[in-house]
């Protein structure tokens, strides 16, 4: 049971350090003041449910929560500046964070139906999560 709630826990947490990365190579590109305001809060939410982690995970390790290896950061810059380089457009930078986004939504809601059994914090961490993800997706909808 533990290592399933420390699993949820871990993805989690790769999903919001894997967001605040994306949303920080786009926040670099971005032009439009009022879109670079919505970056910084879409951040701050992923930061606060990455802190929500790791205040839990103490109860289920000695060790730290998973987060992004150097390569799927290093992908991620990439693909941003690669998709970027022709269309730079607010658009096209929220059409990428929306994508990233709804993958992590995907990756969310197979982890609340396959994992029934996770303790009651880990599953309203997860969910707040989804959520909050998928209230971003609505936001970033405005910019395209």
């Amino acid at each position: 049971m533990d290592n399933q709630n420390l699993n949820i826990l871990d993805e989690v947490n790769k999903g919001a350090t894997m967001g605040m990365d994306a949303i920080s190579y786009v926040s670099e590109k971005a032009s439009d003041s009022d879109f670079k305001q919505v970056l910084d809060t879409e951040y701050n939410k992923y930061e606060k449910i990455s802190q929500r982690v790791n205040d839990l995970y103490a109860q289920y390790s000695d060790e730290e929560p998973h987060e992004t290896n150097a390569m799927n950061k290093a992908m991620t810059w990439y693909g941003i500046q690669m998709r970027t380089m022709i269309d730079g457009t607010t658009s096209k930078l929220s059409e990428l964070l929306m994508q990233g986004t709804n993958m992590g939504i995907i990756e969310g809601r197979r982890l609340i139906n396959q994992n029934p059994e996770a303790d009651s914090d880990v599953k309203n961490i997860l969910n707040d999560f989804v959520v909050m993800q998928e209230d971003s997706v609505e936001t970033l909808k405005k910019y395209l």
